[in-house]
């Protein structure tokens, strides 16, 4: 615009500087005649042209303003999903990413997720420790199922104490085939609703540098409707549909990771013993449980981590089916209808390949295997179910991502096990 009025300016003092001939007029209104003069004014060519140079170079440059405007939320938003992911958490007081995702699952079908997370700092001159977080998930398919859990982790100030907690409900449409290896195999199933309340909460302390010993209480609570327990009682081997308990844990640690929900170098080890006492359950007597991980993580080259995973569960003798151990969740074993395989005990090893591929688009592929029995008596190498299968990730901030994967079973009376598991943060 400002060119434009400069060679308008221009033209009309060359004009008047070229005077040109004046030409004698007569105005006749009502009964006065007025004569006057005027000079016409011709502009050379070479001006003109200039003029509507300028004139319609402003005009593009007008619809190249309106386009930018136009574009620059689609910019905004693509410079979003291919900007570098940093920890803001120093500088803001908490540090939010939100992200809603659809995804699928054998055992619940099509369905949309939500996530809400942040990141925040008790001490934020210690760049040494990682940041605290916590999540806010919710999910719901199309085949009815829903979920909604909150957990986080709180990193105290000194860095030697840290509180994890957890607590949801979740209401699963799904399939029972029986209890144990076996019945997994069976032609038919039974179709109930499960329903569960779940809450936990750990505290560890570190007591030499990695090391962290520390004590967990949990409550557990899952029952059936009235007419999914009348549908399941038969599959039960004479169990009721809803049972009602309390753990408490003692726990020991050694975790070297330089992160927990996004780690690419370091060594996790956890044992945990856990007794539910008779009193604080409606199961009728004193249960135990024991579970052990083995993770390890090594760069190999760049955007490349080796993940490794060795896991182990067991349960006491008269721990209800609502505990049992379950082959095939989003952690370990994907690609199974979780619970089909379920019994007392549970072991299983992974390892995964993650590759990052372009800013924060990444994918990984795994392998691993499992294999659920009643006691070790009962423990049968051949038994042993393989998984494997591919994935994307997106991170969404430095501490957390969203991943898509695709896991393979398997092959189960003639049909291949399979399917996608959608879910925030790393299986391990």
């Amino acid at each position: 615009m400002r060119l434009r009025c400069i060679i308008t300016t221009i033209v009309f003092v060359l004009a008047a500087h070229n005077g040109f001939a004046q030409t004698d007029s007569i105005l006749v209104s009502s009964k006065d005649t007025i004569r006057y003069k005027y000079t016409p004014m011709t502009i050379p060519a070479d001006i003109a042209a200039l003029a509507n140079g300028a004139v319609a170079e402003s005009a593009a440059d007008d619809e190249a303003q309106r386009k930018a405007k136009r574009g620059s939320g689609v910019r905004k938003f693509a410079d979003f999903l291919v900007s570098s992911v940093t920890d803001e958490s120093f500088e803001k007081k908490v540090d939010f990413s939100f992200v809603l995702f659809p995804y699928y699952t054998p055992s619940t079908s099509l369905g949309l997720g939500a996530s809400v997370t942040g990141l925040y700092r008790l001490d934020k001159r210690n760049r040494a420790l990682p940041p605290s977080s916590f999540s806010i998930a919710a999910n719901g398919s199309i085949n009815g199922t829903y979920r909604v859990e909150a957990n986080g982790v709180n990193i105290f100030k000194d860095g030697k104490d840290r509180l994890f907690y957890r607590v949801g409900f979740q209401s699963l449409p799904t399939r029972l085939w029986g209890l144990g290896y076996e019945a997994a195999f069976a032609g038919d199933y039974v179709s109930y609703v499960g329903n569960r309340w779940y809450a936990e909460a750990t505290y560890l302390r570190r007591i030499v540098k990695n090391i962290y010993i520390g004590a967990q209480i949990d409550f557990d609570y899952a029952f059936c409707g009235r007419n999914s327990q009348q549908n399941i009682i038969d599959r039960l081997d004479g169990q009721r549909g809803d049972y009602l308990s309390t753990g408490i844990s003692l726990l020991a640690e050694y975790d070297s990771r330089n992160s927990r929900n996004a780690p690419n170098k370091g060594f996790y080890v956890s044992l945990k013993g856990t007794v539910r006492p008779e009193p604080l359950g409606t199961v009728g007597r004193t249960l135990w449980s024991a579970t052990a991980i083995v993770d390890y993580y090594q760069r190999l080259w760049r955007g490349a981590v080796l993940a490794i995973d060795l896991y182990g569960e067991f349960n006491s003798r008269h721990t209800p089916w609502t505990l049992y151990a379950r082959l095939g969740d989003a952690q370990r074993m994907r690609g199974y209808y979780e619970g089909r395989f379920m019994d007392l005990n549970l072991i299983s090893a992974q390892v995964e390949l993650r590759q990052t591929v372009w800013q924060r688009l990444g994918v990984a592929v795994w392998g691993g295997a499992g294999n659920v029995f009643h006691s070790f008596k009962e423990f049968h190498w051949n038994r042993t179910l393989p998984s494997y299968g591919v994935g994307l990730r997106w991170s969404v901030n430095s501490n957390s991502s969203i991943r898509l994967d695709y896991g393979f079973g398997k092959r189960i009376n003639g049909a291949l096990s399979g399917g996608f598991i959608f879910s925030v943060n790393e299986a391990f």
